[in-house]
């Protein structure tokens, strides 16, 4: 299944104002495949007083006032759980006199799924998210400094011995410029497992990626294994090496941390809203 990866597709919008069309959210930016991606747009001032949510025949609507949410690409902003469908109502709630829609990360991850601006279907989604391994953060080590390489692999071996023994491969590390060699028996595993997630998940998943430059983090972090502080950390680990040795800047080194930190909460918290319903019917379906 994996030669069948090998080739991989490519990876705006503002609220309209009152009167006029539903409000929307979201924007556009190039991702990490080079096809065009949701990002957030400019700040606005916030134009509704409340947000609901109702159920309608596709999923879960969010309400702003009496005027139902929409996409970048006018459709109808549906989510497939109660569950996430709070989660989105609570960050437009959240906002104050002014819209900040860089905040509102899971209602961009929802914009991703609906529109899915990259044309991407789940096969290409999973190819995408195994193809990190071949350049996972943990998996590249250094010879020098001793004290850096001392600390990765203090650090990094751990997380990578439980993917092992979690998932039943063999991944090792490296410290050749081109990295460790992965067995195809290895990612044909993480593709069976990445199958298992509806194409929803896996958006999330493949955020949480490139945020932590590592599908190793990101299932350990969506498996419950590590924290989010845990897994930031070690997706950081040699700039917080050289932090510690020579200083950061007063302020940049702690927003950068936090808004990592926030992304790849959000990411995780969307691929387990977004698994929640499959779940539970599973669950019902053997009992």
């Amino acid at each position: 299944m994996w030669r069948g990866c090998r080739r991989l597709l490519p990876g705006r919008c503002s609220p309209a104002r009152r009167p006029g069309p539903p409000p929307a959210a979201g924007g556009a930016a190039v991702g990490p495949g080079g096809g065009r991606a949701y990002a957030p747009p400019a700040e606005r001032k916030r134009f509704y007083q409340n947000v609901s949510i109702s159920q309608g025949e596709g999923g879960f609507e969010i309400n702003l006032d009496h005027r139902k949410l929409k996409t970048p690409q006018a459709k109808l902003f549906t989510v497939p759980s109660e569950a996430l469908a709070i989660a989105v109502a609570t960050e437009w709630d959240s906002q104050k006199d002014t819209i900040k829609f860089y905040t509102m990360h899971l209602t961009t991850l929802c914009n991703t799924a609906l529109d899915n601006p990259t044309q991407r279907n789940k096969v290409q989604l999973i190819c995408a998210a195994v193809k990190f391994l071949e350049t996972d953060t943990v998996c590249y080590r250094v010879e020098e400094p001793a004290a850096l390489a001392e600390l990765q692999k203090n650090e990094w071996d751990p997380i990578v011995a439980w993917a092992e023994k979690r998932y039943n491969v063999t991944i090792g590390s490296s410290t050749s410029i081109t990295g460790p060699n992965i067995p195809a028996s290895t990612k044909d595993t993480f593709i069976s497992h990445l199958a298992s997630y509806n194409i929803w998940a896996l958006q999330g998943i493949e955020y949480v990626i490139t945020q932590l430059k590592s599908l190793i983090l990101s299932m350990g972090l969506i498996d419950r294994h590590i924290t989010v502080e845990k897994a930031v950390l070690l997706s950081r680990l040699e700039e917080e090496y050289q932090i510690q040795r020579w200083g950061s800047v007063e302020w940049a080194h702690d927003y950068d941390l936090c808004e990592l930190r926030a992304r790849a909460a959000a990411g995780t918290l969307f691929v387990h809203l977004c698994s929640e319903s499959s779940t539970v019917k599973h669950k019902l379906l053997q009992d």
